[in-house]
């Protein structure tokens, strides 16, 4: 992975670090509303600042980096899984890692049942490293949205790599009637914990690392931006 980050002064530079930039940056669509929001904010959108600090292990929350489409390998994938953008913030002495994912009304992706149909090698392994980071029961795993997985995943691994006490995987929705919240409740479910719309929840401690799973709920506005 490269080490050197090329820092975003404006808004086009969060488009040209797209995926496909001409796919994904339309209005209305999440990787551009929350760019814009990101952007404005110039740290943790307030919003999202509210949710997390329902934790109150997160007293004194502070931003450090924030990262638009960052990438973290995993086992078995030749390309790195993208995340939306990833933060790296602190509390009074100890480090976070949040993985963000925006939402509008795209779906979360395939079920791990669809994305596993034929499944290559690489994907199996990549799937046992996912569940056992996690620790996750791969049986109980079909209807569940494969993009949480990973995403959560990202949290987990950049905790490790800077040494962080804590790990969130943040789903940063514009969607005017939470699409996707059900598929994100279900994966919550797993961890024994129920959800809710701008609401933070732990969810366990894995490999050292305390895990929180958070949905909120962003302003509208920024669909139309």
């Amino acid at each position: 992975m490269n080490k050197i980050f090329i820092p975003v002064t404006k808004l086009k530079d969060w488009k040209q670090l797209l995926a496909d930039p001409e796919k994904h940056w339309k209005k209305g669509c999440s990787a551009r509303a929350l760019a814009y929001c990101w952007q404005e904010a110039d740290g943790l959108p307030k919003d999202v600042e509210a949710v997390l600090l329902q934790a109150p292990e997160f007293d004194g929350l502070e931003t450090l980096i924030v990262i638009p489409e960052h990438q973290v390998f995993l086992p078995g994938k030749k390309q790195p899984t993208q995340n939306d953008c990833w933060v790296l913030a602190r509390t009074t002495g100890e480090l976070i890692s949040i993985a963000v994912e925006g939402k509008a009304s795209e779906p979360f992706g395939p079920t791990i049942g669809e994305w596993m149909k034929d499944a290559s090698e690489g994907k199996k392994e990549r799937l046992s490293y996912l569940c056992s980071l996690i620790g996750l029961d791969v049986s109980l795993l079909g209807n569940i949205r494969y993009h949480l997985l990973h995403r959560t995943a990202s949290a987990i691994i950049e905790a490790q790599r800077f040494h962080a006490k804590y790990a969130v995987m943040l789903v940063h929705s514009f969607s005017q009637t939470a699409e996707g919240f059900n598929d994100y409740n279900q994966f919550v479910e797993l961890s024994g914990v129920t959800a809710g719309t701008n609401k933070i929840v732990s969810a366990g401690k894995y490999l050292d690392v305390h895990l929180y799973l958070a949905w909120v709920s962003g302003d509208k506005r920024y669909l139309t931006r």
